[in-house]
């Protein structure tokens, strides 16, 4: 991985999940033993110890701590986005090799309106594909263009 260019990616990114709770580095936590023990690859989880092994991570070390022990309050309230009107669209990459394309399905038949684009020509990174302009087709399925 390269923090270099995007130290706060690493800072904020298992914060982001936390859903009503300190997440207290649940990547680290719940991570099951075969997985340690095979020294499988762990996708874009973030460990403690990457804040001493990488050098760009080691200036923001004490806020990871901090978003680590911070108690989260609730970020998703499904009764409110089943009663969303404001105009969404999403994409739900097919062969995600992070979220499960039925849970994500699920996920966006629960909000109102959701526009969803299905597709295998990306994935998980298609915002960041040079030939790939996800943003402009989200826009133009909002719009009712695609």
């Amino acid at each position: 991985m390269r923090f270099t260019r995007n130290p706060i990616y690493a800072t904020l990114h298992e914060s982001s999940y936390a859903d009503g709770v300190a997440t207290r580095w649940s990547a680290q936590r719940l991570l099951p033993d075969e997985i340690v023990a095979e020294d499988y690859f762990t996708g874009e989880h973030v460990f403690p110890w990457m804040w001493d092994d990488y050098g760009a991570l080691r200036p923001q070390r004490a806020a990871a701590e901090l978003l680590a022990g911070h108690a989260w309050p609730r970020l998703y309230d499904a009764d409110r986005l089943r009663h969303n009107e404001v105009p969404v669209a999403a994409t739900i990459y097919v062969n995600d090799l992070y979220v499960d394309r039925a849970f994500a399905e699920q996920t966006a038949a629960a909000i109102r309106g959701l526009r969803p684009w299905i597709t295998n020509e990306l994935e998980h990174n298609g915002p960041a594909a040079p030939t790939a302009s996800v943003l402009g087709r989200l826009i133009d399925l909002v719009r009712g263009r695609a």
